[in-house]
């Protein structure tokens, strides 16, 4: 080798070096911190659990996880304002449904925001049906084909069981009872599809305090049952207890876990690790098709549950 290419090598080696140092060291926590941050809409405003402080341990669920900012819309009660309400839905990648009519029939959404709704899941949104937002709006024909089972009369709709093999009993409508439930207890989940939500779940895993919905009825149509659970406390058979529905192009996120009644505060339904796991990654699903939410260590198995300290939330006021 010359001078001039011994020159050359050690200049461009020299360069190399430089550049190489000049780049800052691999941070895993600057990656973490790089992962989309999704746009979160709940929708509250009435309903006959307490919406106010559902609300609240969602949005802090799920801005606790470094995935979402969430914003809160309440739908106003005085029937001339709540004619104006007039959500954008289509800036939102999630819209997470914290209402519920069962009391008075009478209170829904204005028709120009329930047909918002429709096109923006039909268009692709994800829809999160929290607890018993799957007891509302009866009326409403397109809401019953998202939410694919709900809370409704024996005539109102097409009811699914799960026999001792995990396979789908399906009851046409008038046949069997209404949607119902026994008392609260520890259920046994069991999972019934593997999906990007679950994925990774132990096969059975137990939830705190949580209600089983007998004869979940509904459209019942482009469904999906996840989970199921013995319903211990009144029919002694087992019910589905999460389940996903495609609208269109976009898809529907259902549950009965997710009970918060009034008088309660930041309650062990809502404590459970298996639970809040679940809220994250069925939310980051819908917002983007995928989940990247790890399962965290304190997950619950198929003996215990598994609750989060009180004092994590109660501090936060949400009034």
């Amino acid at each position: 080798m010359n001078n001039f290419s011994s020159l050359g090598f050690r200049l461009i080696m020299g360069l190399l070096v430089w550049s190489i140092a000049s780049f800052p060291p691999f941070n895993p926590k600057l990656l973490a911190q790089e992962k989309r941050v999704s746009k979160a809409l709940i929708v509250d405003g009435f309903s006959n659990h307490d919406w106010k402080q559902t609300s609240a341990v969602i949005k802090w669920l799920l801005e606790g996880s470094g995935r979402f900012d969430v914003e809160v819309s309440t739908v106003p009660l005085d029937s001339t304002e709540r004619k104006l309400w007039d959500p954008d839905f289509g800036g939102y990648d999630v819209v997470i449904q914290n209402t519920n009519n069962i009391h008075d029939l009478g209170l829904n959404w204005p028709t120009p925001a329930q047909e918002k709704l429709e096109e923006y899941v039909k268009n692709g949104g994800g829809l999160y049906i929290l607890h018993s937002a799957n007891n509302a709006f009866p009326q409403w024909s397109e809401y019953d084909k998202m939410i694919g089972l709900g809370w409704r009369a024996a005539e109102m709709g097409v009811a699914l069981e799960v026999d001792s093999l995990m396979n789908l009993v399906r009851y046409e409508r008038g046949e069997g009872k209404g949607t119902s439930h026994g008392d609260r207890f520890d259920a046994l989940i069991q999972v019934m599809n593997t999906h990007p939500i679950n994925q990774g779940y132990p096969s059975s895993w137990k939830t705190a305090n949580t209600e089983v919905y007998s004869f979940p009825r509904g459209n019942a149509e482009n469904i999906t049952v996840l989970s199921c659970a013995y319903d211990s406390t009144d029919t002694k058979r087992i019910w589905p207890v999460e389940w996903v529905v495609a609208y269109g192009k976009g898809k529907v996120y259902n549950s009965s876990m997710g009970h918060l009644w009034h008088g309660e505060t930041y309650p062990e339904a809502y404590r459970c690790a298996g639970f809040q796991t679940t809220v994250i990654r069925a939310a980051e699903w819908l917002a983007t098709g995928q989940v990247t939410y790890s399962i965290p260590a304190d997950f619950p198995n198929g003996e215990n549950t598994s609750l989060r300290p009180i004092e994590d939330f109660t501090t936060i006021d949400y009034d």
